[in-house]
């Protein structure tokens, strides 16, 4: 779409110039981190910030720091907007510039010997950081070296490599330490890269793995290697794919390499036609592919190595089963109520080893997905992940601002433009469509069957119609199920041993806490915050149509109750803290799933918005 809106382009923010749009790429991925870790900072600690045009006053007692940030945009969701940091250096108020590694030792100095916590604690974190902004750097100068227009393979690829900034509220969004800058060329979404996977031939008795329907995993398999340029398989072998990055990490483990000695595995290397990277980095694409694939990726991203467990692999078949069980089952009754919302199947997944699976990961474990996006042509059109919708853009390298913040500015646009509306009121209506696509379908399927998902913005894919409106929704990822304890014995009987060796069922109290969390705070919260922080509605008002909106479902169905009180009456949610999470070191996939991750009470603005 052509044109320029002002809006859209600027925001609502104001004193002088966007950091995020200096010319010099270091400078604007600098001023993005800084951001960043300040908006997760202020958010974790309840730190109040000012209104737009004052400065927020960061006093930090344990290194003799006082930062000054101006407000660009305070945010009623917590996305706000800062200028460049400053650290104050004397007591008339005269200032100097601080860059991200100050801001991070500070900040993370803070957190860690202010509670107790060791010194040493935080230094990975800071590295982490730094790691985070060099490469978001690397990030916006190939970005702004493309031609005008350029833009990915697909509409589902090009949105799966728009996070070039990443997660508004996590400290080192892009952080990949352990992979050379010549892997991260193709490895990387930001940059558009593509790979041939690796392969190994495994003999059949080292084969371990499953799929919904029944359907031998090698059969799957031999089919997806075929082809031509695909890996030469010898004979009575099956061919196992992984991560080119993996691949080498995997054979250096005592499980793979007694496999490897034993004759049972053998490496054929890369080969077949390339993949590409989508915005978790491990699960690839290929636009004429019938299945994308969510590889094993022991590299460190965010907080998490991101090795496929068995655990979490199992689950994704079994609800692939569940899904499909009965004529009436969960599956059925989301196509007939809901015909525009569906769930991506992780219906097949494959390892190696010799003991059936009950052993230690291998670090060849990969799920096996649907994939309705074949060139945008499949089933799901257009759908785009939710996360690279709304992620911020920077301008062209100028020093101008972009043609529009986000993808989102751009769609909310389009509808204004063909309905004839302001864009408050064409934001209003997005977000009522989205709601309808994509949040009553999840929370009518809790409601009714007791099975919830984890659907933050990335696990979230949208539809557009030509219009710019949401006209369906996906939801993704084999990790995020959970089912509540109050249906368990009812999906027991749909589909017995439902709940057998995976961790399915919780108690429906945990259960609405973290669908309050996934659903609420980081996607609708998330996306009232990008409607206000882009200048396209007043986030006050969104809340209230948000709100509006929930009230109606809650009467309309009471087995959401539980849910829907907690979001919209609580005076406070549990929320993620990604800083403190960062900062403690912890692994998000490694443990109990209550411990996994650090959580803390955040205000709830939905209960502010009936007052």
């Amino acid at each position: 779409m052509n044109g320029t809106s002002a809006v859209s382009a600027t925001g609502p923010a104001g004193g002088g110039p966007d950091p995020l749009d200096h010319p010099d790429p270091a400078r604007a991925a600098d001023a993005a981190a800084a951001e960043t870790l300040v908006r997760a900072y202020v958010r974790e600690t309840g730190t109040e910030v000012p209104a737009a045009g004052r400065s927020l006053h960061l006093v930090l007692p344990v290194s003799g720091l006082t930062l000054r940030v101006p407000v660009r945009y305070r945010s009623a969701t917590g996305r706000h907007r800062f200028g460049p940091v400053r650290v104050v250096v004397s007591e008339s108020g005269g200032s100097l510039p601080a860059d991200v590694a100050l801001v991070a030792a500070g900040l993370v100095r803070e957190s860690t010997l202010g509670r107790g916590l060791p010194h040493p604690l935080g230094a990975d974190a800071v590295g982490r950081v730094l790691d985070s902004a060099r490469r978001t750097a690397v990030h916006l100068a190939r970005r702004r070296a493309e031609a005008p227009g350029t833009a990915g393979p697909t509409p589902f690829l090009d949105a799966e490599q728009a996070l070039l900034l990443g997660h508004p509220f996590h400290p080192a969004p892009k952080s990949r330490e352990e992979a050379s800058e010549a892997e991260l060329e193709a490895y990387s979404p930001e940059l558009r890269g593509s790979f041939p996977l690796h392969w190994f031939a495994a003999h059949p008795d080292a084969v371990i793995g499953e799929s919904a329907d029944g359907r031998p995993v090698a059969g799957l398999l031999r089919a997806l290697a075929a082809g031509p340029g695909g890996p030469d398989v010898p004979r009575g072998t099956v061919p196992v794919p992984a991560h080119p990055w993996q691949a080498r990490e995997a054979v250096r483990r005592p499980e793979v390499a007694a496999l490897l000695d034993a004759g049972l595995l053998r490496p054929l290397g890369p080969a077949g036609p390339a993949w590409y990277p989508t915005s978790s980095l491990r699960t690839v694409h290929r636009p004429d592919a019938e299945v994308m694939l969510k590889l094993s990726l022991g590299m460190r991203i965010t907080n998490s190595r991101r090795n496929n467990l068995r655990g979490e692999l199992r689950l994704g078949v079994r609800a692939a089963r569940l899904l499909a069980a009965g004529p009436d089952g969960p599956g059925a009754w989301l196509r007939a109520e809901h015909p525009a919302f569906g769930v991506l199947r992780d219906f097949a997944w494959v390892s190696v080893g010799r003991d059936g699976g009950d052993g230690p990961e291998t670090g060849l474990e990969t799920a096996i997905r649907d994939n309705p996006f074949r060139g945008g042509s499949g089933d799901g059109g257009e759908a785009l992940c939710v996360a690279g919708l709304l992620a911020e853009r920077t301008g062209p390298g100028d020093g101008s601002p972009p043609p529009y913040r986000a993808a989102l500015c751009e769609a909310v646009e389009r509808a204004a433009a063909v309905h004839g509306i302001s864009a408050a009121e064409a934001s209003e209506r997005w977000l009522l469509r989205y709601l309808d696509v994509l949040a009553v379908p999840l929370i009518r399927l809790q409601a009714r069957h007791g099975i919830a998902l984890e659907p933050h913005h990335q696990n979230t894919l949208v539809a557009l119609g030509s219009d710019g409106l949401p006209v369906a929704g996906r939801y993704r990822d084999s990790q995020g199920y959970y089912v509540a304890a109050s249906h368990a014995a009812a999906l027991e009987r749909l589909l017995p041993g439902a709940a057998e060796g995976v961790e399915l069922v919780f108690d429906d109290a945990f259960v609405d806490e973290r669908v309050a969390y996934y659903l609420g705070v980081s996607n609708l919260l998330g996306l009232v915050g990008a409607f206000g922080a882009y200048g396209l509605a007043d986030e006050e008002r969104l809340l209230r149509v948000l709100r509006g909106a929930l009230e109606r479902l809650r009467a309309a169905e009471p087995g959401a109750k539980g849910l829907l009180d907690l979001l919209l009456d609580a005076p406070a949610l549990r929320c993620k803290a990604n800083f403190l999470t960062c900062v403690d070191g912890l692994d998000e996939l490694v443990g109990d799933v209550h411990t996994q991750s650090v959580y803390i009470d955040l205000p709830n603005p939905l209960a502010e918005a009936q007052r």
